[in-house]
């Protein structure tokens, strides 16, 4: 069987300098990805394990979650990956209690804490969901900024979530 462009020598030689200079262009691009962006993804805040750097600044601060009306736990050891990495936002035990480790200020926000903490927030109807800071709402949501000693109210409602089973249609009682 011949293959497509194989058939005629002068478009042989044109698709196989073809397939050998794509291979070259897609080896290079893997090649930056692993020896530059990795590294430097890697350096980030709250992609980097903080277990040999020196942290200047720390903070902690406090976290409820709700997701449709039901309390969810924070669990402990959030921060700590496989392999010993811990990462610079973390927590210690199961009691809502958050801490954050870095070199600087890195400007962190309640949102880097759910993506450490591996949260569906794309799960969530965002114009359902809110995020109170010591008992004010935020108008930044999940951009808020992380104070040392706040507390973080995070009410979110699932995409999913029927809102007819939290009422009972009967008149109120006095």
């Amino acid at each position: 069987m011949n293959w497509p462009g194989m058939g005629d020598p002068y478009k042989r030689k044109k698709t196989l300098r073809f397939l050998v200079l794509s291979a070259g262009v897609g080896a290079i691009a893997v090649l930056i990805t692993v020896l530059v962006v990795n590294p430097f993804i890697g350096e980030q805040p709250r992609n980097a394990c903080i277990n040999n750097i020196e942290k200047n600044w720390k903070i902690s601060f406090t976290v409820e979650l709700y997701v449709d009306n039901q309390k969810a736990d924070i669990p402990s050891n959030v921060g700590f990956m496989e392999g010993g990495c811990q990462r610079a936002i973390y927590t210690l035990n199961n009691d809502g209690t958050v801490y954050a480790e870095w070199k600087e200020n890195p400007q962190f926000e309640i949102g880097h804490f759910l993506w450490i903490f591996k949260f569906p927030l794309r799960d969530m109807d965002e114009t359902k969901s809110t995020v109170y800071v010591n008992g004010r709402e935020s108008d930044n949501f999940i951009k808020t900024p992380l104070q040392d000693g706040y507390h973080y109210k995070m009410v979110f409602t699932s995409k999913d979530y029927d809102e007819s089973k939290d009422k009972d249609f009967l008149p109120p009682q006095n």
